[in-house]
């Protein structure tokens, strides 16, 4: 298989350790029924890549490894940071914990958040405004669904929304039987709904969405426009996503990424999306290292990791690399004039 069928990137976890365990690998994402819209993103040349792993870990980890630990050095701007959140609390979670085969029930269509999973989502937003996360946030993509709608403009939407403010609503007061107050976008970063981040298709009812349609009106000011469906023609009564599908369509979403021009991005999904997509990585690292990569999310948590394009998928220049040489005159190095003694 020729190298340019493969896809690279690297993923580092941020976490309060100083010590980095480098590993990578490829391998090759397969077609799926899944398109994507791409107006509203960059060119790049190619729509494959090859991902590596940075993954932070403690010092004492380095004691228990055979070989030394290894440290990457790459560009700036071949860099994103993605904040990984999986949706707060929703009716289908209390439901399926008691009886799995709730899941099934048409009574759990697309599930809203559960009063708790308000307060989750309460919690999750003081934690993103007291740390000064939400200051980096350019853009927030999320899931099609209520439950992560409802979460990703919770928790990084503006305030409460106030008649005469002439920006639309993220959310319209009680979306989704919530008795919530609409939630402002003055102030916000853009929200984008994404098909590709879904959690696994099919069979159960509280995986199947509403019309874009009946989505609209609920939550104003995200943008629809990559979903090419108003009807949720992908949810099959019968047949459930198989799990390695959803790692295809994981890797797919993530290499759709590099082509936003933003560099610090949400993303508000499910914890089966995130499961499968994350699975992919830290085969070839300390185990406890893989199992801080896989770990499972819990209800509205959130998890900071770093993708680097190591093959040049995304095109744009440094914002903070300078020329130097301005106004121009002799720079050779000393180590030159050292040589030719």
């Amino acid at each position: 298989m020729s190298p340019t069928n493969y896809n690279s990137f690297l993923i580092s976890y941020r976490n309060s350790s100083t010590t980095a365990i480098l590993l990578s690998f490829s391998f090759q994402i397969p077609k799926t029924k899944f398109s994507i819209n791409n107006t509203n993103t960059k060119q790049h040349r190619s729509s494959s890549f090859a991902f590596t792993i940075l993954s932070a870990s403690s010092l004492s980890l380095v004691a228990d490894m055979d070989a030394a630990p290894s440290v990457g050095l790459y560009p700036l701007h071949r860099c994103k940071t993605i904040h990984l959140v999986r949706h707060a609390q929703g009716f289908h979670n209390v439901a399926g914990e008691k009886d799995h085969s709730a899941y099934m029930s048409p009574d759990l269509f697309d599930a809203q958040l559960t009063p708790l999973g308000w307060d989750q989502v309460d919690n999750l937003r003081k934690h993103v405004h007291s740390s000064g996360l939400s200051r980096g946030v350019e853009l927030v993509v999320v899931s099609p669904l209520l439950r992560t709608m409802q979460t990703a403009v919770g928790v990084f939407g503006g305030e409460g929304y106030v008649d005469g403010i002439d920006v639309p609503p993220l959310m319209a007061e009680n979306t989704g039987d919530s008795n919530r107050p609409a939630i402002s976008s003055l102030n916000s970063p853009p929200f984008v709904a994404m098909e590709l981040c879904r959690e696994h298709l099919g069979v159960h009812w509280c995986d199947k969405r509403r019309s874009v349609s009946e989505y609209k009106p609920l939550f104003p000011a995200i943008d629809f426009s990559l979903i090419e469906n108003d009807a949720d023609t992908l949810w099959e009564l019968e047949v459930r996503e198989a799990n390695e599908h959803v790692a295809e369509r994981g890797l797919k979403f993530l290499n759709w990424l590099w082509t936003r021009e933003e560099t610090e991005i949400a993303v508000v999904t499910h914890s089966g999306f995130l499961i499968h997509t994350l699975a992919a990585f830290g085969n070839d690292c300390h185990p406890s290292v893989k199992a801080e990569i896989c770990r499972q999310f819990s209800n509205c948590e959130l998890r900071s990791v770093v993708i680097v394009d190591k093959s040049m998928i995304g095109s744009s220049s440094s914002k903070t690399d300078y020329p130097g040489k301005i106004p121009s005159g002799p720079d050779a190095p000393s180590d030159d004039a050292d040589e030719k003694k």
